[in-house]
């Protein structure tokens, strides 16, 4: 996590999204609304891949603990 009393350099969130976009690679869950289909992607704006429907919700599974 960042410190907002550090001063950053202008490369810093560049490197906690190039970080992010790795950690999203292959680990977004996704949910179709309209199928209720399920699958994981790399990215967060996929649609889904049975239907084509863009009502899909995308949560980075990465944000889930490990058992």
């Amino acid at each position: 996590m960042l410190d907002p009393n550090s001063t950053n350099s202008q490369t810093e969130p560049d490197q906690w999204q190039f970080h992010l976009r790795q950690a999203n690679d292959n680990n977004i869950f996704c949910h179709c609304r309209q199928c209720d289909a399920e699958w994981v992607d790399s990215f967060e704006d996929a649609p889904c891949r049975t239907c084509g429907s863009k009502d899909v919700e995308h949560i980075a599974c990465w944000q889930f603990p490990d058992d």
